[in-house]
């Protein structure tokens, strides 16, 4: 009965020797921070690898990082396209045609560049087909020396024949002119007035382009009275030179007829001829020869000896001077063309 005894003290305590190393084991504190753990690797399909990596900091966080390929390494390099001309101006259909062409059928809704060779002068027309619009970021002076120049000054022999050029009082008239790098083609041309175009405010407007040596920020607006005609009934440039801004509106007729109709062209009385009591002497170094009429004085108001544009017409002459006439002499043609006040 004692042995029985001994032999259940002994059975209790080893239980609970047991008992209490199952205890610590669990409660034993983990000392151990900072460590690196590296997840299974998988194999895929395609026996390619992928790894993970998952970094335990001091506070318990993980930090999962994955092997990527970065911008950094192959940088993508995004073209800008550069837009095509006919992008630049939406509604119009881009068209190239000879400077040359001597047609003078227009397309409707168009834009033609009608810059000779290298020059972009950007001609537009309406969905009537009528030149309404030309402009140029600059207007680049005719070389003659360089460029295909004919003995006549201009780059072609002829113009384009738009409908109302077969008038005989409207020239082939040119929007930009051969002298500032126009073509001669119908996106360039409009029947214009023959004395507006040869010596009224479009000879103007190009000889003030020429010495200054060209222009920029050209633009061109062409009005029509209707629809049906290719006649324009007035123009309106717009341009710089040397830093000015000009604005230059004239109607499509005679400049001459226009002046004389609001009295600013003077015409000298017609004065009767006295009777002469003896038979006229045609000698011209008599007072009744050419040399009377030259009286300088009455014109030369001031009495420089020049005459001015404004003192010719005051005293009642007609522009221009040409060089046959008596008051040429007295004037400045300051570009030498053989006329005054065109």
């Amino acid at each position: 009965m004692h042995k029985r005894m001994n032999y259940l003290i002994v059975f209790l305590l080893s239980i609970f020797l047991v008992g209490c190393t199952s205890v610590e084991d669990t409660t034993k504190p983990d000392v151990e921070t900072g460590k690196k753990e590296v997840a299974t690797v998988e194999t895929n399909e395609n026996n390619e690898t992928e790894e993970t990596e998952v970094e335990t900091t001091e506070n318990n966080e993980t930090e999962e990082t994955e092997e990527t390929e970065t911008s950094a390494d192959n940088p993508v390099e995004e073209e800008t396209p550069t837009p095509a001309k006919n992008e630049l101006f939406p509604g119009y259909t881009l068209m190239e045609v000879d400077g040359g062409d001597l047609s003078g059928f227009r397309e409707p809704n168009a834009v033609v560049d009608i810059g000779f060779g290298d020059r972009e002068y950007w001609a537009f027309t309406n969905q009537h087909g009528q030149l309404v619009r030309v402009i140029a970021d600059k207007i680049i002076l005719q070389d003659d020396k360089n460029e295909p120049v004919l003995s006549s000054g201009r780059y072609y022999s002829d113009e384009a024949k738009v409908p109302g050029v077969e008038s005989d009082v409207l020239d082939e008239g040119h929007v930009i002119a051969d002298s500032l790098g126009g073509v001669s083609n119908a996106y360039n041309i409009t029947p214009q007035n023959s004395t507006l175009n040869r010596h009224g405010d479009q000879a103007y407007m190009e000889k003030v382009i020429r010495d200054a040596g060209g222009a920029t920020n050209f633009e061109a607006i062409i009005t029509y009275p209707n629809t049906k005609t290719h006649i324009p009934s007035s123009y309106q440039y717009t341009y710089t030179v040397k830093g000015n801004k000009v604005v230059d509106k004239f109607d499509n007729v005679n400049p001459d007829k226009v002046n004389e109709s609001q009295g600013l062209t003077k015409t000298e009385p017609t004065k009767p001829k006295p009777k002469p009591s003896k038979p006229t002497n045609t000698n011209k170094n008599d007072s009744t020869s050419s040399n009377t009429k030259e009286d300088v004085s009455r014109v030369d108001t001031n009495g420089n000896g020049k005459v001015t544009i404004k003192e010719a017409k005051d005293a009642g002459f007609k522009m221009p001077i040409t060089s046959d006439h008596w008051l040429y002499k007295y004037m400045d043609d300051r570009d030498n063309d053989g006329m005054v006040g065109e």
